[in-house]
């Protein structure tokens, strides 16, 4: 198969490898990742602001946003007013799965 590429002085994202070699992951969610790490740090992010780039509904976004909420590269924060309702949710999202560490029981 042969590869065609263009010169890359304006218009492309430079990004880490590591969720796109991630056997783990669906293509859809590699996809959705690498769109997101190509936007601005302060773009605003939503499902149907997600959906409106791209031919998937909201619930495929969805599922491909769940999907990287529990491989690490994305952890969604529950916004909430001074009432504690919650009003929006903010997404956080890493190049790299970040693994929580859960501590070792002293006796086991």
């Amino acid at each position: 198969m042969s590869v065609f590429r263009v010169p890359k002085r304006s218009n492309f994202t430079v990004m880490s490898n590591v969720h796109l070699r991630d056997a783990s992951l669906s293509l859809k969610a590699k996809g959705l990742l690498s769109y997101m790490l190509s936007n601005p740090d302060n773009w605003d992010y939503s499902l149907r602001g997600l959906a409106r780039f791209s031919s998937d509904g909201i619930d495929s976004i969805r599922s491909g946003l769940n999907e990287l909420m529990r491989h690490g590269y994305l952890v969604r924060v529950k916004v909430r007013d001074a009432k504690g309702r919650i009003v929006d949710c903010d997404y956080q999202i890493f190049e790299v799965p970040q693994k929580e560490v859960s501590p070792k029981p002293e006796n086991p």
